[in-house]
């Protein structure tokens, strides 16, 4: 009986023994990129699977008032930074221009040519090495020590892509109230990142210049920023993503044009210093005075 007993005992402890082990073994294995344990914590899943929420959908009909307005969105103001940031990709994170260039590049999102004076946005197609040109991505020659002989040589280096140069962005959207709702909503057309360079013969950096890139439709890249992260300074756990950035409008931007009969000339085009800037408060203004002026108490 005293033999039977023994043998239960050093069965069940060896059970639990190798239960132990096996759980022990399986949460040391990896870490993944938000640093916790693969098996010791949680792995981030959610965002990676969700879609963009749709729009509600609007009859012509019931459109009574709309107007076309083209914004600029400085990243260099602190409200912006989470669109500038990181200057290279990290891990999962990426900027708003590193994000538009890997899709562009995978042939899954379609850039158009940016003109000044194009009158439609979204016309010219152009391809992944027509974009990367726009950088000035050229090959350099630089002097190079070979590591085994110690003899300097000219060598050519491939030019790097200086995605941080991009320090704008003009953002198209249409305003419009909707009587079958009765609300004044927006619709998001289209991005075109602005780059910031400095031509070679200007040495101290005193000139900076600018170049509209190229136009994005915002509608067909919602689904790729709604798959995106963007860092929360306040929690962790609770990244947003691109598309929660856009569509509850958590960026600072000001309007710099707005549709009219001359043109769709830009507001600096008649006006200059402080007037510009209260030329564009005046035109947000009166689109809000709209939809207040539709009530009557």
């Amino acid at each position: 009986m005293f033999k039977i007993k023994l043998l239960m005992f050093i069965f069940v402890l060896g059970f639990f023994t190798s239960t132990a082990f096996s759980q022990a073994k399986t949460t040391s294995t990896t870490v993944t990129d938000n640093g916790v344990l693969d098996g010791g914590s949680y792995k981030k899943e959610h965002v990676q699977n969700r879609k963009p929420l749709p729009y509600q959908y609007v009859r012509e009909a019931d459109v009574m008032w709309s107007k076309t307005v083209w914004r600029k969105i400085d990243l260099r103001e602190k409200m912006n930074l989470p669109l500038y940031y990181p200057e290279t990709p990290m891990g999962t994170r990426f900027s708003l221009i590193d994000l538009l260039m890997k899709y562009i590049k995978d042939e899954k999102l379609t850039a158009y040519e940016a003109k000044p004076t194009q009158v439609n946005e979204f016309e010219k197609p152009i391809l992944y090495k027509e974009v990367e040109a726009l950088f000035d991505v050229k090959p350099q020659v630089k002097s190079v020590v070979d590591v085994e002989t110690g003899v300097e040589h000219m060598d050519t280096i491939q030019g790097i892509l200086k995605s941080s140069e991009v320090k704008e962005y003009l953002v198209k959207e249409i305003w419009f109230f909707d009587k079958q709702r009765s609300s004044l909503e927006v619709r998001i057309i289209g991005l075109c990142p602005i780059r910031y360079f400095y031509k070679p013969s200007d040495t101290e950096q005193e000139d900076p210049q600018k170049k509209q890139l190229f136009w994005v439709s915002f509608v067909e890249a919602r689904k790729f920023f709604a798959m995106n992260e963007v860092f929360n300074a306040f929690n962790d756990a609770e990244y947003k993503t691109f598309d929660d950035i856009f569509a509850k409008r958590f960026f600072s931007s000001y309007i710099y044009k707005e549709s009219n009969v001359y043109n769709n000339r830009q507001i600096d085009e008649y006006t200059t210093g402080i007037e510009t800037l209260l030329e564009a408060e005046k035109i947000k203004q009166n689109m809000q005075n709209f939809e207040s002026d539709l009530w009557e108490y």
